[in-house]
């Protein structure tokens, strides 16, 4: 009772910029994950942190994909090789403009900036990259070597077939020693490629592979995950013990959308560094979602992805002050259940979803859906829209893949949540940047 009286307090001085230290307290490291640069500790009390070159860290992470409008991406991560100025710089990057004024014109006063100062400016620390794919380590270097941001590389897992070579109509299937044996192979090939490279942070195994089997004969993601959870999580278990081979030095997680596995992942996944969830709850923070996972698994926490769409519908037109208070209220409930905070103690940052608006997400990649692209979610018109969730707009997509129009989260992120230190109500390692 009297930590979720804290816990509540501690959530309140964090809404109002304030927090207070009057509950630090020295503990002791009862585990260690891992080892220098990236591990993980945990402490007397149960609670776990990141250590960054033996600094402490959060992740305040960005779903990056500045994709350009009128087209679907076949692969991740084109936007690296995209140069359709031809100025020998990647567009997105380098070259972004803010329009101030939104009137979809580039200005005199509006010159490019390009979108790692802009993620810099308010105060990103890591982006997730989903799968290996097109990957430009130059420009991965520059993000890391002038932005000082760093990356959790990923890889598919199986998920959407992707790695494991099976038949889609099938699915991937975690009992095959074929696939089992192509997935191990490509997160082997992805570690070894990447494993020195200074900008990354972690890595993570697969997307809501957890997702598919939640209805019968259900194709999404394309994997039998939670069909054999046994497997998957032993396989799960066998790829982390083969990247920690490989490259001890950076946890390795995998990405889930619900609690089906945890028990297995308790059982058959002692390898396992983290756990990521990819969580769109209501707009008052993740609920037991901590108390669950430190429950069932004990393994610190990673939103991978969370967010808010920017459409009203009951209103027929954005909404930015929703959105805006639901990434307010996410990520003081992600700071409350950090070492930061009083709560359950396990979460070591978030990755928000995403930064620009997807117009290929729903229908033609040229329109931007509003109704053909709106389901039932937790806001109050009722629906969510999944090509609005960008922190970011890209205007009426006549000057895509340059314009931006940052909205109200993003100065959110920016003026009050990223940008402002954080206060231990422990004494850990060191006080965090």
């Amino acid at each position: 009772m009297l930590r979720t009286i804290i816990a509540i307090l501690s959530a309140a001085l964090l809404s109002s910029g304030l927090f207070c230290s009057a509950f630090a307290r020295e503990m002791n490291i009862i585990q260690t994950r891992g080892s220098a640069p990236v591990n993980l500790v945990q402490y007397e009390d149960g609670s776990w942190q990141l250590v960054v070159d033996g600094k402490p860290y959060i992740v305040k992470g960005m779903e990056y994909s500045p994709d350009q409008i009128g087209i679907s991406p076949e692969k991740s991560n084109e936007w690296m090789c995209r140069d359709i100025n031809n100025n020998g710089k990647a567009d997105g990057p380098f070259d972004a403009w803010i329009d101030k004024n939104r009137d979809n014109f580039q200005d005199s006063t509006e010159d490019a900036v390009g979108d790692f100062t802009l993620l810099k400016e308010m105060g990103c620390n890591t982006i997730r990259i989903y799968n290996p794919d097109n990957i430009d380590k130059a420009v991965l270097a520059d993000l890391y070597k002038n932005y000082g941001i760093r990356v959790i590389m990923g890889n598919f897992f199986g998920a959407y077939t992707r790695c494991s070579g099976a038949d889609w109509s099938k699915g991937t299937d975690y009992t095959d020693a074929g696939q089992r044996q192509r997935m191990k192979e490509e997160v082997r090939k992805m570690v070894l490629e990447y494993k020195d490279e200074p900008c990354i942070l972690m890595w993570m195994l697969g997307n809501e592979n957890d997702v598919s089997g939640n209805y019968e004969n259900s194709t999404y993601n394309n994997t039998n995950a939670v069909r054999e959870p046994k497997a998957y999580a032993k396989l799960v278990n066998e790829t982390c013990k083969m990247i920690h081979e490989i490259d001890p030095g950076h946890p390795v997680g995998v990405c889930n959308a619900t609690y089906k596995l945890m028990d297995s992942y308790k059982r058959y996944a002692p390898q396992l560094d983290f756990i990521g969830m990819n969580a769109y709850p209501g707009p008052f923070g993740f609920g037991t979602l901590w108390n669950r996972i430190r429950i069932s698994v004990d393994r610190p926490v990673l939103i991978s992805e969370y967010g808010a769409d920017s459409f009203n519908q009951a209103r027929g037109k954005e909404d930015e002050d929703f959105q805006a208070l639901y990434h307010r209220r996410a990520w003081n409930d992600i700071v409350a259940n950090s070492i930061w905070g009083s709560g359950a103690g396990n979460a070591v940052g978030g990755v928000v979803f995403c930064w620009l608006d997807k117009w290929w997400l729903c229908g033609s990649s040229k329109v931007h859906d509003v109704e053909s692209g709106a389901r039932p979610g937790p806001k109050p018109d009722g629906h969510i829209h999944d090509e609005w969730m960008g922190i970011c707009g890209q205007g009426n997509g006549t000057r895509s893949p340059f314009i931006r129009q940052p909205r109200k989260a993003y100065y959110l992120y920016k003026d009050l949540l990223w940008n402002k230190p954080l206060v231990p109500v422990h004494k850990t390692i060191e006080n965090a940047d």
